[in-house]
């Protein structure tokens, strides 16, 4: 394999935009480059044609006794716009100051080069390495995995005689702390719209005479949280399970306060719910967001209408042992009962996720069937990281949901050891994004190691 950043640089320069059909060309670059990759570490390649982009499925097996992993990565990316916030040509992969820029260099397509580039030296070194590996590249990520469940359906049955997964698609702190991460958010996500009259009216020939959709929908809105901030939603904490002693001492190390946060924030004030901190609440606590609300004259001025109609985008962020069908069912209701008489209310259901949870080794909830492969990988990233780094990781729940990790788990019976490979300076989905090439190489370092102790005799600690 070539030098790992001139293979990213390559990688960058395929603008595979998975959500926009002007980029077909891109997608069809990115992953058959992707595909010669695999080919040459030796991986014999299945490209998966799905009803949109097709998935890679590679594999190098040998002897069924060998431990067995599974790598999970995406192709696609983020749309770049708008472009003329970027100080380079997105696709046009440039250096500066130790890091590398373009769309896909830190989400996702820079850390599936780590992973490839520390599979190749350990495989140069080790060409009969005792380990079964299973390469998953899907091209729909970004969108929201929609063809992982027919994947699933297809080769879930293969995929379960793994023993756990290898995943980088998470965040850490900055290039020197390693977070592992132990959990992701589920998610719910459907639109409200209430309508009144037929058209926008004079609101001063018919105001007080009908409701107003947007006064209705600010009263429903108003009433899904309580004064704490919680959500005033019936059942809807019922399944939440409490955080665990260890992770609060995890956080605990974590390099950042709740001052420097709510600096780099830029807000007057934080609003967690339920007794949490700001830090503990972005990954302990379940939320319910409005993340678009509308209805009426939006233009400059003033235009004295009751408008016809309004509506509300709402998502929830889940937790483990929340069942998002539950949840969905819950707020439904909730909304209807609260709903006035003097508007129509129609929703549009989006996806739902659910919450992942794994628990490390050797804590006091470990499940005591966790497959012996998994500890030990965990074992072997811990001593990795700590020696690449200089620091051991913390491990850690993350906020954000990536539905697909808790479809593995579900369909497959595969818990996944996520290592974070991006920080919040690398400017995910937006313009600038970037990967620190320190990080790169070191993280190279890390895998090396993690994988040769995955196969090899086991880590002594």
């Amino acid at each position: 394999m070539r030098h790992p950043v001139e293979a990213l640089k390559e990688y960058i320069r395929f603008p595979s935009v998975s959500t926009d059909p002007a980029y077909a060309e891109g997608m069809r670059g990115a992953r058959e480059y992707a595909a010669s990759l695999l080919k040459q570490l030796g991986f014999t390649v299945e490209v998966v044609a799905t009803d949109l982009h097709p998935i890679l499925l590679a594999e190098r097996l040998g002897s069924p006794d060998w431990p067995h992993v599974v790598l999970y990565g995406h192709y696609d990316v983020q749309p770049a716009d708008p472009f003329a916030l970027w100080t380079d040509a997105p696709f046009e992969p440039t250096e500066r100051d130790g890091r590398l820029y373009g769309r896909g260099t830190a989400d996702n397509k820079g850390p599936t080069i780590v992973h490839m580039a520390a599979l190749s030296r350990v495989l140069e070194e080790n060409p009969d390495l005792p380990l079964n590996i299973t390469y998953v590249i899907e091209g729909e990520e970004e969108i929201g995995s929609p063809s992982m469940p027919q994947f699933f359906d297809q080769y879930a049955a293969r995929l379960s005689k793994a023993d756990f997964m290898l995943v980088s698609d998470t965040g850490s702190p900055n290039t020197e702390q390693i977070v592992i991460t132990t959990a992701l958010r589920g998610l719910v996500d459907f639109e409200i719209k209430l309508r009144g009259a037929k058209v926008d009216l004079h609101s001063g020939i018919h105001g007080g005479a009908v409701y107003n959709p947007l006064q209705a929908l600010m009263e429903i809105c108003a009433s899904l949280h309580n004064p704490d901030g919680s959500v005033n939603v019936p059942g809807f904490y019922d399944d939440v399970l409490p955080v665990f002693d260890w992770e609060r001492d995890e956080l605990k190390r974590y390099p950042e306060t709740v001052e420097s946060y709510r600096q780099m924030l830029d807000v007057p004030a934080f609003y967690p719910a339920n007794g949490l901190s700001p830090l503990e609440a972005v990954r302990f606590g379940p939320t319910l967001e409005f993340n678009g609300i509308g209805g009426g004259y939006q233009g400059e001025g003033s235009k004295t209408v009751i408008p016809s109609e309004a509506f509300a985008k709402i998502t929830c962020r889940l937790v483990s042992n929340q069942d998002p069908s539950k949840i969905k069912q819950q707020l439904i209701a909730t909304i209807k009962e609260r709903c006035p008489d003097g508007v129509r209310l129609t929703f549009r259901e989006g996806g739902i996720a659910e919450a992942y949870l794994v628990v490390p080794p050797e804590r006091p909830n470990t499940p005591a069937d966790q497959p012996a492969a998994l500890a030990r990988a965990f074992k072997a990233a811990d001593v990795a990281i700590g020696d690449q780094f200089g620091r051991a990781p913390i491990y850690l729940r993350e906020g954000g949901s990536i539905p697909v990790i808790a479809d593995f788990k579900k369909r497959a019976g595969l818990d996944a050891l996520m290592i974070g490979l991006f920080t919040p300076v690398d400017n995910l989905h937006a313009p600038d994004e970037s990967f620190s090439l320190a990080l790169m190489d070191n993280a190279i370092a890390a895998f090396e190691q993690i994988i040769k102790n995955i196969a090899l005799p086991p880590v002594v600690a």
